[in-house]
């Protein structure tokens, strides 16, 4: 049974990262790898969890021009990486650019189009022009990923039920501002527990703090994998 939950490892420097991670076991998670600790800590960290035999997400996000793209991807497929995104916005071209950059690949990593950050609200989106709301756009920037040859997107779980109707069952949601019941939602704005993201359709939950800044890190993981289990 492939674990659902995807740890974010939230930290500044490899070292803490590392130390983090041995508190876990690969069998209940994957974990994520995003700008601030890739950029600090390169490509050495994904090899060294890799060894750990943890499954890397690299949330690296790219946004450019779709040559650039499409080598960025093409590099992080080389990397071994498990999942790696781009923004959907970036269109349709550069989306297709980062598709067929992955094609020679034997184990390419799955490919997500990022849609509408988790941290942004419909409020956020007026004000940098857009008419739509947060739903609408995810559900237009969604379709335009899967035309484009994406695996998935990532999502807030509160577009997922409705992007699972619009693109199939295999179209992968990932789906972040993931809060266990109770926890602060801090800088998110659309957020959901783990049982509610899974109803709602998501294939993969991120989550961070609420792990991170557990205590015990590894009897969380345990207790969310088993509050999640009737649902697998």
């Amino acid at each position: 049974m492939t674990p659902p939950i995807i740890v974010a490892l939230d930290y500044p420097s490899a070292e803490a990262a590392l130390d983090f991670v041995k508190r876990l076991t690969p069998n209940l998670c994957r974990v994520k790898v995003g700008k601030e600790l890739f950029t600090r800590a390169g490509p050495a960290l994904v090899d060294d969890l890799h060894r750990l035999g943890f499954e890397v997400f690299l949330d690296l996000k790219f946004h450019d021009i779709p040559n650039t793209v499409a080598g960025a991807v093409r590099a992080a497929a080389e990397l071994g990486v498990w999942m790696v995104n781009v923004h959907a916005s970036g269109g349709r071209r550069m989306m297709e650019s980062a598709a067929e950059a992955l094609v020679a690949f034997d184990r390419p990593p799955i490919l997500l189009g990022v849609t509408v950050l988790t941290s942004m609200s419909d409020q956020d989106l007026q004000e940098l022009g857009y008419s739509e709301t947060a739903s609408q756009r995810v559900s237009r920037l969604a379709a335009m990923a899967a035309a484009s040859g994406l695996d998935g997107v990532v999502c807030s779980a509160l577009e997922a039920q409705v992007l699972r109707q619009q693109c199939g069952d295999t179209f992968c949601l990932v789906t972040p501002g993931i809060r266990l019941a109770g926890d602060d939602a801090a800088d998110q704005r659309r957020v959901v527990t783990p049982q509610e993201a899974l109803a709602l359709g998501a294939d993969y939950l991120v989550i961070g703090r609420s792990i991170t800044g557990a205590s015990d890190p590894l009897a969380t993981l345990q207790r969310v994998h088993e509050q999640l289990l009737p649902s697998l």
